[in-house]
């Protein structure tokens, strides 16, 4: 209350853009001190354990890191599990749910747990990346300063999409990027209203990171003068295979997080011990491989030697025992239940793929400069990263920005196109939106449609009034008492065998009273998987103005649909 007394005792005074604009800097604001302070937590936490215990010979290093990740992930299990279940995970797809089902209002409870259990997790040595909490945690932070200001929890929508975007561009130093990531991915509409305070606070994110930080957060990606045409004549084949890595990461990981809560072993295990077994899979993979090359990139981010990859220091047997270690280390992390995100990682397998085209091709005497290698590199990290969330706009700009040269472009532009077309080709949704689907929530119910054609194409049960009135007989005093009980001028009437019939209130009342029989009316049907296209033809075509929404399978009435539901369904669409 006093925040809010301070920062608007004057802005009613303010043009309504004055008032917005105020309240956009502060989201941007909040939100990057948010990120700033998680990523500076991560990044002690991890160098004071892991980084340090890479200095002690063998024996102390393996008990030190394995009591640590694993210790760590048992805290993390303990938040995650007894305290607050919804914080684990990315983050994103969990704000996404927010923003659309909760018009953007977050917990407190769930922001504090997600700040403290992603800390132990990432910096604590899971493979797992910051950018999806971040987002989680700045577009939350957001979300709880709108409430101080005076916001309704029905009105924070703004603030939630604001927040992450500011978020993630205070993590890579990317606003373009950031603004593009929600505009894609949150919203799903490039033309968005909210687009000013998106830009407003993504700006604002980045310039908090800038002044604490300093710029380029996260690691540096050398420049590139002259790639030959050698160099991009393996673009596309290395956007194949970089796209194909990401494919299988999120098929892997997504199947043993499905398989933790449908198999009849996993599910013996319990909840808060799951990321645990992640974690001790992930300290066997990084200790084998940094006992057997010296590299930690197995161990939480790995940006350290992402960067080692991006710059051609590494070996080309050391960067397939990376890739093959994060992948696998990162489908048991995220796949058991771990808090954390998926961005750092499939950033690492896209480059790590791009290296190992580049060393193949120069051991079979393809020349390639060191130029080009770069190139395949960060075309590689651009088109995993796109075949995962699909955001191909987000995708190109986060490469980009991080280069500023105009001569990646091409590449990031065949990159982004390839793939769209591999991860739509082998999967039916991109990463978030697939574990939003495994959790129950069905998406044609929780994120609007784009366009009138868009919404035409979902199913009728998105729509359909599935609390009907049915009559099951037709004997005078039951049917009585359900007229007398309901408002509605028609009911159902659904013999045990035959097709569903139309009883109008006022003849029915009419006909009872006079004790004569009930005057019965034919009704079209339709099953709740057809579309609504399908529906409202057969609406529109009805005597009455109504649709009797049938199970398939059961052949029993489970909904009805007017045309009052059809039109305020389009009104709802139009706003």
């Amino acid at each position: 209350m006093i925040l809010r007394k301070m920062l608007f005792l004057r802005l009613p005074k303010l043009p309504p853009g004055g008032r917005l604009a105020v309240e956009s800097a502060v989201y941007g604001l909040v939100a990057g001190l948010m990120a700033v302070a998680f990523q500076a937590g991560i990044n002690q936490f991890y160098h004071v354990t892991l980084g340090r215990f890479a200095l002690w010979s063998t024996g102390p290093f393996l008990l030190a890191s394995f009591l640590t990740i694993v210790g760590t992930s048992l805290l993390s299990g303990l938040l995650l599990n007894r305290v607050e279940p919804e914080a684990a995970g990315s983050g994103i797809p969990q704000l996404k749910l927010a923003f659309w089902k909760d018009f953007g209002f977050v917990r407190i409870r769930l922001i504090v747990v997600k700040f403290l259990a992603g800390v132990l997790a990432v910096g604590g040595g899971s493979s797992l990346g910051r950018e999806g909490p971040t987002v989680q945690l700045a577009g939350g932070a957001a979300s709880i300063a709108d409430g101080f200001l005076g916001k309704a929890k029905t009105g924070r929508r703004r603030a939630a999409a604001s927040g992450a975007a500011a978020g993630l561009a205070a993590a890579f130093d990317t606003p373009l990027a950031a603004i593009a990531f929600v505009l894609e991915e949150i919203l799903g509409d490039l033309n968005s209203g909210l687009l000013g305070s998106v830009v407003v606070a993504s700006v604002l994110g980045a310039f908090v990171v800038h002044a604490l930080i300093g710029r380029l957060p996260a690691f540096a990606i050398p420049d590139i003068k002259s790639p030959t045409w050698r160099g991009n004549l393996l673009v596309p084949i290395v956007a194949v295979l970089a796209s194909l890595a990401g494919v299988l990461f999120q098929s892997s990981a997504l199947g043993l997080r499905k398989a933790f809560r449908i198999d009849t072993m996993l599910r013996r295990i319990p909840p808060w011990c799951r990321p645990a077994c992640g974690a001790f899979g992930t300290w066997v993979i990084g200790s084998a491989v940094f006992l057997s090359c010296g590299h930690l990139g197995v161990f939480s981010l790995g940006y350290d030697d992402l960067a080692q990859g991006l710059s051609g220091q590494l070996a080309i047997w050391v960067v397939l025992l990376l890739l093959v270690g994060k992948l696998v280390a990162t489908v048991l992390s995220y796949g058991s239940g771990g808090c954390g995100g998926i961005f750092a990682p499939t950033l690492f397998f896209g480059v790590m793929v791009g290296c190992c085209l580049s060393g193949a091709a120069r051991e079979i005497g393809f020349p390639l400069s060191s130029d080009d290698a770069l190139l395949l590199a960060v075309v590689g990290m651009s088109a995993c990263l796109g075949a995962v969330v699909r955001a191909p706009f987000t995708s190109i700009l986060i490469v980009f920005e991080m280069t500023r040269q105009f001569s990646l472009v091409p590449g990031l532009l065949i990159g982004g196109l390839v793939s769209q077309t591999v991860s739509r080709l082998l999967v039916d949704h991109n990463f978030y939106d697939q574990v939003l689907a495994d959790d129950g929530h069905v998406l044609a119910m929780v994120i609007p449609p784009r366009d009138f054609r868009e919404w035409q194409e979902r199913p009728v049960s998105m729509i359909a009034n599935f609390r009907p009135f049915v009559a099951a007989d037709l004997s005078p005093g039951p049917l009585l008492r359900m007229l007398e009980s309901t408002v509605y001028p028609r009911v159902i009437y659904a013999p045990p065998s035959g097709v569903p019939q139309l009883i109008m209130r006022d003849e029915a009342l009419a006909s009872l009273a006079a004790s004569q029989s009930i005057p019965l009316h034919s009704v079209p049907t339709c099953p709740r998987e057809a579309t609504i296209r399908a529906a409202q033809d057969k609406l529109v075509a009805s005597d009455h103005g109504f649709l009797v929404i049938l199970d398939r399978e059961a052949g029993t009435v489970i909904g009805v649909l007017t045309l009052h539901d059809l039109l305020r369904s389009q009104q709802n669409l139009a706003l």
